[in-house]
């Protein structure tokens, strides 16, 4: 009796794409981490369509920081379009004490807080957003 061999065939697929998403998301994330050791940071809020990665200095504000971020982000969005804007660059809320700057960078929506005399220039440029 003669014995077949059989023939494997290893097949590596390449998505690209897909490395090239994860490595930007986690740039991002290890810029933020950066950002939030600058002073006068409070904390960011970082969210797509799956998953959110929140860091604020003063937890129990944590669901008035993320309908600020919504909020602006929205608003944002709708005012452009009602305008004939264009795309947004970022939207900066300034309060009376605190102060918040958010974006979108691909699907992922980044709101950071940081208090009045935070240094915004040097914030965005580390996000590259300046």
């Amino acid at each position: 009796m003669t014995k077949k061999k059989k023939a494997v065939e290893n097949v590596a697929v390449a998505e690209p794409l897909a490395v090239e998403e994860t490595s930007s998301a986690d740039d991002l994330r290890a810029s933020l981490e950066e950002v939030k050791g600058y002073e006068g940071v409070i904390g960011y809020i970082l969210r797509n369509s799956t998953s959110a990665a929140i860091d604020l200095k003063d937890p129990s504000k944590l669901i008035e920081y993320a309908i600020l971020s919504s909020s602006a982000i929205d608003a944002g969005e709708e005012l452009s379009k009602l305008f004939n804007l264009g795309d947004v660059k970022n939207i900066l809320v300034d309060g009376k004490d605190v102060k918040a700057i958010s974006f979108t960078v691909d699907d992922n929506k980044i709101s950071v807080f940081m208090e009045k005399n935070a240094n915004l220039e040097k914030i965005l440029k580390k996000l590259h957003r300046s």
